[in-house]
């Protein structure tokens, strides 16, 4: 089994931290994780996908092991993040690479493929959002007022996805075996953004979210146009993202592969020999016709 190492390199003078597996002449793949874990989430699934591919999963600044400045040090935005998430690929000297994007990881990813399209060979979203048809609305709805009208009336509901019944909830949902989810993945996240300050980083983040719907229509042109292949592997249970986000994938990518599993939002914690099934055949399939 390939080893993983575990790395940081700096990037606009902020230390971003990142897992790199498997050799620097195969294939490359990045895993851009969500809200609210990191690269933390990829554990399990790096071992598997290294003896093929050059593995990269960098933690977010705000998240895990990557530097966290105070809001008053840095403006968070997803723009922002983007930069640095860039920078850092450029840094490992990656000029095509697939991408595998979960939750934040999407907005991340689709700026990126807007960046510079020409440097992306597949991409695999796991609950990573590119159309309205996703939104669960019951979910969404507390965030868009907060983040339409930020203020005392409308952050407690979005704080309280700081709580670590929230965390633990975001795990567990949909999940029909419970008891195949560590709580160490709960714990993990609820303590990083338990850290003094990052409370104010994340609600800065829920606040820029609903900048990220404007660039779904470019994205859907982006699929249209580039033949970019798909692999859409979602939680049927998910009340995050829900399954119509999954499905529609099809309607703009030429070459959509669609699965949906029976989880809910984090599936590598309780489906991750199903995820890297349908990843290895798919990645084989586009990265080594």
């Amino acid at each position: 089994m390939s080893s993983v190492r575990h790395r940081t390199a700096t990037v606009d003078g902020h230390e971003i931290f990142y897992r790199e597996a498997g050799s620097v002449d195969a294939p490359a793949i990045v895993l851009l994780h969500g809200f609210p874990t990191s690269s933390f989430m990829f554990r399990e699934l790096i071992p598997l996908l290294a003896a093929d591919y050059h593995v990269i999963a960098p933690d977010h600044l705000g998240f895990g092991h990557s530097d966290a400045p105070l809001v008053d040090e840095f403006t968070y935005t997803f723009d922002a993040l983007t930069d640095l998430t860039s920078g850092l690929l450029d840094r490992l000297g990656l000029d095509h690479y697939a991408l595998y994007v979960q939750d934040y990881g999407a907005p991340i990813g689709w700026r990126l493929a807007l960046k510079h399209p020409e440097r992306i060979a597949a991409i695999v979203t796991q609950s990573g959002n590119g159309y309205e048809d996703g939104f669960v609305e019951s979910f969404w709805a507390g965030l868009w007022a907060y983040g339409t009208n930020p203020g005392p009336d409308t952050e407690p509901a979005v704080r309280a996805a700081l709580s670590l019944d929230a965390i633990r909830w975001q795990y567990v949902h949909g999940v029909p075996d419970p008891s195949l989810v560590s709580p160490d993945t709960w714990e993990h996240d609820f303590a990083l953004v338990s850290r003094e300050g990052n409370d104010q980083v994340q609600l800065a983040l829920f606040r820029d979210y609903q900048n990220n719907r404007p660039l779904y229509p470019l994205l859907h042109e982006f699929l249209r146009t580039s033949d970019v292949p798909v692999l859409a592997v979602w939680g049927r249970n998910d009340e995050i993202f829900g399954p119509d986000g999954a499905r529609a994938f099809a309607r703009d990518a030429k070459d959509a592969e669609v699965h949906l599993i029976n989880g809910g939002h984090f599936l590598l914690e309780s489906h991750l020999d199903v995820v890297a099934g349908y990843m290895r055949g798919f990645l084989g399939r586009v990265l080594h016709p």
